[in-house]
């Protein structure tokens, strides 16, 4: 991905209208009912422990907004057949596992809140059941039987793995650009969202110019998430997320509002990040100087503003696609991302 730091006019719904996730959520349902019935089929083992560890995390209350994603730009595009369904929950199985991989990594406690899985049963067990999860969706990519599909999803996942592994040589790295954390994320979570997206005009034989739309469509829809990810992180409690309030900023991570707040403080608030993202500073009282800091150069807002900019990218990527139902619940899907709390 390339990095585009300029900020462009946004697009938002009307100032009266909160954007909600319901049109997507209706539009999807009963290919939703589908996708989950074949995530609850491929989990199944004889291994007692993976149902019961990928369960934990699989039925924990996630948006599903991914599978959700390749639904949708079916949708779009009029596709009638069925072949989505599997390689919608494939997708959901790579988010899955990067999340259990993800929280070993961390350390997480909690995760949609409640604890984590390696919380409960433990490291080992939770690495080899996100590689479990790994290989189902990797069984459904080949039954599909499309080498497009396959290099689609099979190119995300190592882009996502090279994203997480770029994010942790970034870690405690307060130098971090916001042009290099763009490209991170960009990585590590907008990349599965593009390829979700894109997939979709493929089993239905678009052409490359629908194709490439979806793809814009995911993939700067999946930086705005992020992006928003991190403004929670400092301005929402763990009831409202799901997770540790400071978790990024005890763990070192430079994300968008400490980028931002850093680059605007002075000398002696420079000294403070620097300590605090070096692990010297990662006290209850430290977190709430770092949400001051955040807070007195409107960090958080600056990173909501970045995130609507990359929505409204995503928005008009589709504008290609005629007006209806299905776009219109992609279009609110976008300014939802950016809107919510949690």
């Amino acid at each position: 991905m390339t990095a585009d730091v300029v900020p462009l006019p946004p697009r938002r719904p009307p100032a009266d209208a909160r954007p909600t996730l319901e049109p997507m959520l209706a539009l999807t349902a009963n290919g939703m009912n589908s996708v989950n019935a074949v995530i609850l089929e491929r989990m199944q083992s004889e291994i007692p422990l993976i149902p019961r560890l990928a369960g934990h995390l699989i039925s924990g209350g996630g948006k599903r907004l991914r599978p959700m994603l390749t639904l949708a730009g079916a949708e779009l595009v009029g596709y009638q057949g069925t072949r989505h369904y599997r390689l919608a929950a494939a997708v959901e199985f790579i988010h899955t596992a990067t999340l259990l991989h993800d929280d070993v990594v961390d350390g997480s406690e909690l995760r949609r809140g409640k604890a984590a899985a390696n919380i409960i049963f433990g490291n080992p067990a939770t690495v080899l059941v996100g590689d479990f999860l790994f290989s189902r969706a990797f069984e459904l990519m080949t039954e599909d039987g499309s080498l497009r599909v396959l290099k689609i999803l099979s190119g995300a996942s190592a882009v996502i793995a090279e994203g997480e592994v770029s994010q942790l040589t970034a870690q405690r790295q307060i130098e971090t650009s916001e042009e290099r954390y763009l490209q991170i994320i960009g990585a590590k979570t907008a990349a599965l969202f593009a390829a979700a997206s894109r997939i979709s005009a493929v089993v239905a034989e678009c052409g490359e110019r629908e194709e490439q739309a979806l793809e814009d469509y995911g993939r700067n829809l999946g930086v705005a998430f992020q992006l928003v990810d991190d403004a929670i992180d400092y301005d929402s409690d763990a009831a409202e997320m799901g997770k540790d309030q400071g978790d990024d900023f005890r763990e070192g991570k430079m994300t968008l509002p400490v980028i931002f707040a850093y680059a605007r403080g002075t000398g002696e608030e420079r000294k403070f990040w620097q300590a605090a993202i070096a692990g010297h500073r990662s006290s209850d009282a430290d977190l709430a100087e770092a949400i001051h800091l955040i807070g007195k150069y409107d960090a958080v807002e600056a990173t909501r503003e970045r995130a609507r900019h990359f929505a409204a990218r995503a928005v008009d990527a589709i504008s290609i696609f005629p007006d209806g139902k299905a776009r219109s619940a992609m279009a609110e899907a976008a300014h939802f991302a950016v809107a919510r709390g949690y």
